[in-house]
């Protein structure tokens, strides 16, 4: 110990006993650039001639929007139900960086941009939604809602005309004002109900109609999405069966609409974003279509939600994946650097091609919306939706236990990709109700069986496991089977996958993914080796 001496200050401690020196240590994966580190996602892009997403994806690398996608979690939103007098108000307050977050989504046209501007402009959103959900996922959900309201708002041409226009307009103008009052609008979905769930037909909230045409809505749901937003799409029962309605949370003349937020969900995950429960106490809506032709509306926005499920899991896979590359590239063990080991590079060359196979698959779901390919969309839509959701919680697992114990402590930030994983696959019909509406489509449009198998078709001859794998969902598509169901639509997807990787990847890509997927029974990552594991992880490292 250093003996004391008049006028030594604690500087004057000698630094021999220091214990805390950092190595070994992968520094922030901040201001890297996703879209460099993308090859699925560039060739899709130049297959279509995008090529104005850099900003965005610079902007979604940046440490700035990271950081904002930590805090808008770790401060999650606050329901407020009384004002400091007692008057009732409903509001949810969030976080700065939940706005700093909406903002840059609506600033970039990933809200309902798209159904105002010309070709390719649904493509370019699908892009830079699954971009800049690899930012922060939860608030892609209002996002995502406002997009999916228009098409199912169209059913009712004059609300459309209305409404439309401030949904579609490219600014963020939040809080609770008369719709006319504000420059832009958001949309939510309010169709659970405690009782049914996904069988909406169960539910029992009542519409009764109004001398002037409009219809007064009692009941409770029991999940509402983005409860803040200024109008929603609801099922109600109405005198001529399940009818869909047009809610908004303020009146033209400036009043509340009779409609109470419970309380907000405790979540696994997305705690950025607020989940209600809700009570519409004789609340004021606008009839949407017809009257018992609620779920043909609502079906419109459904298909569109689900979309972004596909894209929102695949983005999730590919952060994980960018955030577990860049650490086996700086962490060393064993003498070795992670990324030199023969395991560990099979292991990520294998969350590589569930990364690739992902989003080239949901980017041509994208580009079939943009094309209006109905038939093809009613059968490969919920597959995918069923497949690649379900597969993000394995691969985002996998990629966090890279990063060993690092990747289990909440600064890694990998615990929150981990417990958002599931909900794409929960949200817009969980797994058995996804897969069912396969055998639905298919006894309703055959139509739709030949849109799959011409396309399909095209990669037929590339390699003997995929021709296998194409005469069994043959089989499957001919014969379905309620039990059968969920086998269906894994081999759809996977087959689809392989399809566009045959024709839009490196040949040693769609080799290793139909290796790896349709030759072999092993179903852990990294089990089954792949040739050229290297190339495959240099391919998607971020630099």
């Amino acid at each position: 110990m250093c003996a004391y001496a008049p006028g030594m200050t604690l500087i004057d401690e000698p630094p021999a006993f220091s214990t805390h020196r950092v190595v070994n240590q992968a520094p922030p994966l901040d201001g890297f650039d996703p879209l460099a580190c993308d090859p699925a996602l560039r060739s899709a892009l130049d297959r279509h001639g995008i090529d104005d997403l850099a900003a965005l994806a610079l902007q979604a690398g940046s440490a700035e929007a990271r950081e904002h996608g930590r805090l808008a979690n770790e401060h999650p939103p606050r329901l407020r139900t009384h004002d400091r007098y007692g008057h009732r108000i409903d509001e949810v307050e969030f976080h700065p960086s939940w706005h700093w977050l909406m903002a840059r989504a609506v600033d970039h046209g990933l809200h309902a941009a798209p159904w105002a501007l010309g070709p390719g402009a649904h493509l370019r959103r699908a892009a830079g939604f699954y971009l800049w959900s690899q930012a922060e996922a939860g608030h892609g959900c209002p996002i995502s809602m406002t997009y999916s309201a228009v098409p199912a708002l169209r059913y009712a041409p004059a609300l459309a005309g209305q409404y439309e226009p401030k949904l579609t307009a490219g600014s963020y103008d939040f809080g609770l004002r008369a719709p006319a009052e504000k420059s832009a609008l958001l949309a939510g979905m309010s169709m659970t109900e405690k009782q049914g769930g996904s069988d909406v037909r169960a539910n029992t909230t009542t519409a009764e109609p109004l001398a002037d045409g409009t219809y007064r809505i009692v009941g409770h749901k029991w999940f509402t999405s983005a409860p803040m937003n200024d109008l929603f799409l609801t099922l109600a029962q109405a005198p001529g069966g399940l009818s869909c309605f047009l809610v908004p949370r303020v009146l033209p003349d400036g009043s509340r609409n009779e409609i109470r937020i419970q309380r907000l969900k405790d979540k696994l995950g997305n705690k950025s974003n607020a989940s209600a429960e809700i009570e519409y106490a004789g609340a004021l809506g606008h009839l949407v279509g017809e009257e018992g032709r609620g779920v043909r509306c609502i079906i419109e926005m459904v298909s569109m939600t689900r979309l972004d499920c596909v894209l929102g899991s695949a983005a999730n896979i590919r952060i994980a994946l960018s955030e577990a590359a860049h650490h086996v590239r700086h962490r060393s063990a064993f003498g070795h650097r992670l990324a030199d080991l023969p395991l560990m590079q099979n292991v990520l060359a294998d969350l590589a091609l569930e990364s690739e196979a992902a989003t080239t698959l949901a980017m041509r779901l994208a580009a079939a919306v943009e094309a209006g390919e109905r038939d093809l969309l009613r059968l490969a839509l919920p597959a995918a939706k069923f497949y690649v959701c379900k597969r993000a919680p394995a691969a985002v697992a996998e990629a966090l236990e890279c990063l060993g114990g690092n990747g289990y402590v909440e600064e890694s930030g990998m615990p929150r990709l981990y417990r958002e994983a599931p909900l794409s696959s929960i949200w817009e019909g969980s797994g058995n109700v996804t897969a069912l509406d396969l055998l639905r489509a298919l006894a309703k449009q055959p139509s739709t069986k030949d849109a799959l198998m011409s396309e399909l078709d095209t990669a037929c001859g590339a390699d003997p496991a995929y021709d296998d794998a194409v005469r069994r969902l043959r089989g499957e598509l001919d014969a379905p089977a309620p039990e059968r169901a969920r086998a269906l639509a894994e081999l759809l997807a996977l087959t689809f996958q392989a399809s566009l990787l045959f024709r839009h990847a490196p040949t040693a890509v769609a080799a290793a993914f139909v290796a790896t997927r349709l030759a072999t029974a092993n179903h852990t990552f990294g089990a089954t080796p792949i040739s050229g594991a290297r190339a495959l992880l240099d391919r998607v490292t971020p630099t």
